[in-house]
């Protein structure tokens, strides 16, 4: 995992509610234990049709999306069953963080132990961002702030120890790794 401390990029909008985890990624991606090539099938449901064409007018699918990497979605994003391949399909297909009013908690807490960032926002805040799709936004997780256009830095919330992890560009056991002396040290002193 790398460390992240700052994202700067245009957002992509995705105004739907109660967006699901198998939305997402469905169910039939879920064979495989490797991050790589999950972006391709992430709402694979709504990009594409049956016959494997794009559908042209789902807005990843869109001039404008392209290089975005802020996602702004309805409220509940994320809810249903949990699997981290939803946060991995998202990180695979290149989105860095996810905006809305309500994260689902299952969703938020694996999006944060995989290094993909959800960021809860006030009404007022998440309609102005789903009324300027495209714009730049500023994630800083070294303050917990969003900055947007035409507003003061907004604060959010995530744990001290998911923000440590995302600062230091560890995952929980690479967390338990680097106290491996320490844990030697505790579990000669027990025995």
């Amino acid at each position: 995992m790398d460390a992240v401390t700052k994202i700067t990029a245009r957002t992509a909008v995705l105004p739907l509610d109660d967006i699901d985890t198998d939305q997402i990624i469905p169910a039939r991606y879920l064979t495989t234990t490797v991050r790589e090539g999950l972006g391709q099938h992430l709402f694979t449901d709504w990009r594409y049709n049956a016959d494997g064409s794009e559908v042209a007018d789902f807005i990843l699918n869109q001039p404008e999306s392209g290089g975005a990497t802020i996602l702004v979605a309805g409220r509940n994003f994320g809810c249903g069953s949990s699997r981290e391949h939803a946060p991995w399909a998202l990180l695979d297909y290149g989105f860095q963080v996810v905006i809305s009013t309500e994260i689902a908690d299952i969703f938020f807490h694996n999006s944060l132990k995989n290094g993909f960032i959800p960021v809860i926002v006030n009404d007022e805040i998440h309609r102005w961002l789903l009324d300027h799709p495209g714009v730049e936004v500023c994630v800083d997780i070294d303050t917990l702030a969003l900055t947007i256009p035409e507003h003061e830095p907004i604060p959010f919330n995530i744990d001290r120890f998911a923000r440590y992890c995302l600062l230091n560009g560890v995952d929980q056991l690479g967390f338990l790794r680097e106290h491996n002396d320490a844990i030697d040290a505790y579990e000669t002193r027990t025995r």
